[in-house]
Order: structure tokens, then sequence, then C-alpha cells
């Protein structure tokens, strides 16, 4: 698989190109599976962005996922010589619009702006790829295929990274930002959990694999934190004269969710923590923080030992 939703650059050998509005289901559990089963190189391109410019002899197929646009459209008819296969890919029936008026209005126009306005483009000058027999059926005048869906999920359990700082942990949650892009960058099979508001969701937008979590009360929060499926908790503690007054309940909170601390090496943990018997004692130094994270996420035996440590103190 090649993703490329910044500049728009095809890359010589490619002969696939697939358009997308933004990474979504459609394309992660039709679309991709079907490249990797058929063993082709593919890249992807935004359908917001502005199409690519083709070389001379490049020979390209493009699968637009659900949408289109004017500006491909364009691009498509410009360099006609040169695209071998259109193929319109749908798994909602998105050129009826009886069928889709019992939805949201703004969803209605965005089907009929992406999608039903294009329809009689698309029958002349695109194969059609369907998800079911349904729509198969509906549209056999089209001839289209029919692609079945596959898991896009990895095989692994995915690692669930936590910190649910509260809004007087603004200063934290920033620090934290550039460790958790560095460990989402490196490793595919980690994601992470936070607590914040708009503000938070906001700066984390930009980060695949980051949940943001709205605050919420305490009897809520320890129903929330008692769900399984959390390995690593993060207790980061900036020195200001504020902090310098806490307690170290984060403690027991990350305990209790089932999952090993790494906590900030700040007079507040250095009296519960013993560093790497119930948990890891580090100084505020990121790369130290994103090295720890890494190292706790690939060495499940250390994550025991240290779960045991902490289940002792708790």
């Amino acid at each position: 698989m090649r993703k490329n939703l910044g500049v728009q650059v095809i890359e010589n050998n490619i002969k696939f190109i697939v358009v997308e509005e933004r990474s979504n289901p459609s394309t992660d559990y039709f679309i991709e599976p079907w490249f990797i089963e058929e063993g082709l190189d593919w890249q992807c391109f935004s359908l917001k962005k502005t199409p690519p410019v083709l070389n001379i002899n490049q020979k390209i197929s493009v699968i637009f996922v659900r949408y289109i646009n004017p500006s491909w459209r364009r691009w498509i008819e410009k360099n006609s010589p040169q695209i071998e296969d259109v193929i319109f890919f749908m798994d909602d029936d998105v050129f009826d619009w009886q069928a889709y008026k019992v939805l949201p209005s703004h969803y209605r126009y965005k089907l009929f702006k992406l999608s039903l306005r294009h329809k009689n483009w698309l029958q002349k000058n695109a194969d059609l790829w369907v998800s079911s027999t349904f729509l198969a059926d509906k549209y056999s005048d089209w001839k289209p295929e029919i692609i079945k869906p596959r898991s896009p999920y990895i095989s692994q359990q995915a690692i669930t990274v936590f910190y649910h700082g509260s809004a007087s942990h603004r200063d934290e949650i920033r620090w934290l930002f550039s460790v958790i892009k560095s460990v989402l960058d490196k490793d595919s099979s980690i994601c992470f959990e936070l607590i914040g508001d708009r503000q938070v969701q906001d700066m984390f937008a930009s980060l695949s694999r980051v949940h943001v979590t709205h605050p919420m009360k305490w009897p809520a929060y320890k129903a929330f934190i008692s769900r399984p499926g959390r390995m690593i908790g993060l207790a980061p503690l900036l020195d200001n004269p504020f902090n310098r007054s806490r307690s170290a309940t984060k403690f027991y909170d990350i305990t209790h969710a089932g999952a090993v601390g790494i906590y900030a090496d700040h007079p507040v943990y250095r009296s519960m923590i013993h560093s790497g018997e119930n948990g890891l004692l580090l100084k505020m130094q990121k790369e130290l923080w994103i090295e720890a994270i890494l190292k706790l996420a690939n060495d499940e035996k250390l994550r025991g030992y240290l779960m045991d440590g902490a289940r002792n103190t708790a």
C-alpha cells in the first residue's frame, strides 16, 4: 500500500491510484484488501486537493471511493489517453435520492454534490464496483462487480496508552504532544487515549490513533477506568508551584486499569514508585518517555513484572 495525502505526485512505478475524500472505512474494508489480494501497488490521493500532473508516458487506472468532483472529472477528460480504467466504488446507495431522503439534510446535500449529480458522467466513463448483491441487482444495467469486505484491523492486539489529565494538566498535555506523535510514527500497533475538552481534541486532531474522551464526573470516571484494554498509563508532571502539592493518586487509577505506569521523577511520585519494580520513574525528558513507551509496548514480560509489583504496592 502506498498512501500520499500530502503533495499530489504520482510515483513512476504506480499503475493504480485511489481518490478518496479522506481516510475512511470504505477504502479500508474494501479497496485496500483488494489491492493486497491482487498483489498490486497503489497510491492514495485526496479528492479535495488539486489532481496531479501525469508524466507523458504514464498509464494510470483510477478508483474513486464513493465520491467524485468536477476537478477530478476534468482531470480524467484531460488525461483520457493515459487513463486505462476509471472505477467508481460505492458501499451505500449514493445514486438514489429517494433512498437517502431520510438522512440529515447536510448529508443528503453531500451525497448529491459528490455522487448523484455525477451519475450520468460516471455511467459513460466509469465501471462500477459495489459492496453488496442488493446494489449489484439494483444497478445491473451498469454490470457492476461486487467487492467483498475484509478486516482492516491489525492481527496483533493494539497497545493502548492513556493519559487522563484534567484541565489543570493542560501543560502536561501540551508536553505530551510531541511524545505521542513520535511514538505513533515509530510503532503502528500503539494507540493513545486522552481525556480533554474541544481544545485538546483540536490539538490532537492531526494525529491518527489518538482518541480524546470528554471530561466526566467522578462516578462515571470510576466506571470508565474499570473497563479493560489499557496497557500503559502515563503520569507526566511538570515542576511548578501548583504541582508540588499534588498526590500520587494516578498510581491507583493506572494500576486499577490493569496498566503499567510511567511516572515523572518528581517528589509526588518518588515515595510511591520504585522504578523498575512497580512502574517506571523518568525525568521529564521527552526522548526518555518515547523510549520507555516503545519498550513497554513491545515487552510483555516486563509489563507483567511491573504490574505484579504495582498490584502488591496498591
